[in-house]
């Protein structure tokens, strides 16, 4: 890492350290813990539900920090797993060194680090969410020879008690500046704490969805993050929905990443960028055009997009946001720039007219465009997506396009440059395969489709029914059009689920 990277990166282990968090070893843990007066370590880990757990440990002594960074601990893993039984249900959960961060909440000096789970025999646990995103990423790699990155955007409403001055504009809310954007300061703050916590960010912004209800005030943002290692990119959208969380806490608002809060108003998304890299270079694109690559991926991520939905929209109320005529996809198509879509390929700077210049007429030099910054957008995911198994299913998919000898024929046969849900295109619209409609659907598509994910063990049969048995258990076939017009059956089933996850 140079020099100016260390300097300007937010991170304090980083800085005092003065090492990348990827090179972090257990003696640079515990100097930084002596250096700073730590005093807690907090274990972090997401089980078999998708959602973050804790472990503290105060910290007696060097020697105890010492024996909890190099051992972990124990933990009881029937009551994190449930194919896990309760006769022989002992795991470890060991610290991920290059995760660990300063907790910026506690006012006793504490350090966050993400954990992995191990079995008794000291191997990793097939069934846990971050070894099955790390199993497929390894046999991508090693197989194609590419790195699979991945960015999130994370999409949430804060609600609060509603404020008379500068009122919201119903669904305009998109770009929208304070006073105007009320919850534009907890957004920069929780930009800047995510950024000390190692998460490598793009921007922020405020989103369309905007509404007053109850007297209360409803107003939707945005984060998105920068493409990073597909692991990393799940590891920091778990710290993200944390620290959010934390602190509309203390600032006594509320944020939530539900699919869908009211009929007629923007849901939240979780769209997911990708993009291959090899020897430092893009691969998505070739000439100034999209690969043949890029096609390929599109291709595989399309086959199998029915039982993505399984790990990405997991709650019956994905499936009230995911119907036609929104910006949320409900067919199986690809497109440029196209929003209607499943897959959206967006700008990727390739326009070459010197546009800086342009904008900069005292620029007197071409500035450096850099490397290919293009990515392709998967646009059905929600905030109720389990990200480690999403990501990994995505890795699966991108894997299986590369290999398909009619992937190009595919990516041609789906290709769709028009808006598929205007009148005109019905034609078009009538030939495309839906998504599922409902949790049900969805656990039928993983059902018909799982031999694709089991494939090299990358996930195990007991993930795998795990996943359809809790899909069906929702029993919501048909729940779309059951509740149609009945605004407080749906008001009821949101709130249910309002913190999935």
């Amino acid at each position: 890492m140079k020099e100016q990277d260390i300097s300007l990166n937010p991170n304090e282990l980083v800085q005092h350290l003065k090492k990348p968090a990827a090179e972090f070893t257990k003696h640079d843990i515990i100097t930084f813990a002596e250096d700073r007066e730590i005093r807690m370590i907090n274990f972090r880990y997401v089980a078999e539900d998708g959602k973050l757990k804790t472990l503290n440990f105060v910290i007696s002594s060097k020697d105890y920090l010492d024996s909890i960074l190099s051992s972990g601990e124990r933990v009881d893993g029937s009551s994190l797993f449930s194919f896990i039984e309760a006769g022989s249900s002992d795991l470890y959960v060991i610290p991920r060194y290059k995760t660990a961060f300063v907790n910026p909440f506690t006012e006793i000096p504490s350090l966050e680090i993400l954990c992995s789970f191990y079995t008794a025999k000291g191997t990793p646990f097939e069934g846990a969410p971050e070894y099955v995103l790390r199993k497929a990423n390894v046999k991508f790699k090693k197989e194609t020879g590419y790195v699979f990155k991945a960015l999130c955007e994370l999409e949430y409403y804060v609600n609060s008690i509603s404020d008379p001055l500068y009122s919201l504009q119903d669904q305009k809310g998109y770009h929208q500046s304070g006073p105007f954007a009320k919850f534009e300061n907890l957004r920069v703050e929780t930009l800047d704490l995510l950024a000390k916590a190692g998460c490598k960010i793009k921007y922020g912004h405020s989103e369309v969805g905007s509404f007053t209800s109850g007297g209360e005030v409803f107003e939707q943002h945005e984060i998105e993050f920068l493409p990073v290692d597909v692991e990393d990119a799940a590891d920091q959208l778990v710290i993200a929905k944390w620290i959010l969380r934390m602190l509309s806490c203390k600032h006594g608002v509320e944020v939530n990443f539900a699919p869908k809060i009211m009929v007629g108003k923007a849901g939240s998304g979780l769209h997911i960028h990708m993009m291959l890299e090899k020897d430092g270079k893009n691969a998505m694109v070739s000439g100034g055009h999209l690969s043949e690559t890029a096609h390929k991926i599109i291709a595989g991520i399309l086959y199998l997009s029915p039982a993505l939905t399984a790990f990405g929209n997991t709650v019956p109320v994905s499936y009230l946001r995911l119907v036609p005529h929104q910006e949320a996809p409900t067919n199986i198509c690809w497109g440029y720039r196209n929003r209607s879509v499943l897959i959206r390929v967006p700008l990727g700077w390739r326009s070459g007219n010197q546009m800086t210049i342009d904008a900069n007429p005292s620029e007197k030099t071409d500035p450096e465009q850099g490397d290919s910054k293009q990515t392709i957008e998967f646009r059905a995911p929600d905030g109720s997506a389990d990200i480690y198994k999403l990501l990994a299913g995505l890795v699966v998919a991108a894997k299986h396009g590369l290999n398909r000898k009619d992937a190009l024929e595919m990516t041609e046969k789906l290709y769709v440059d028009v808006n598929i849900f205007d009148k005109k295109n019905s034609e078009k619209l009538n030939k495309l395969d839906k998504l599922p409609a409902s949790c049900w659907e969805s656990a039928e598509s993983l059902k018909k489709l799982r031999s694709y994910f089991e494939k090299d063990n990358i996930f195990t049969s007991a993930v795998i029914d795990f996943t359809i048995q809790k899909l069906r258990s929702y029993n919501d076939q048909g729940l779309s059009e059951t509740l149609y017009g009945k605004e407080e059956e749906i008001n009821k089933l949101v709130k249910r689920y309002i913190h999935v996850m």
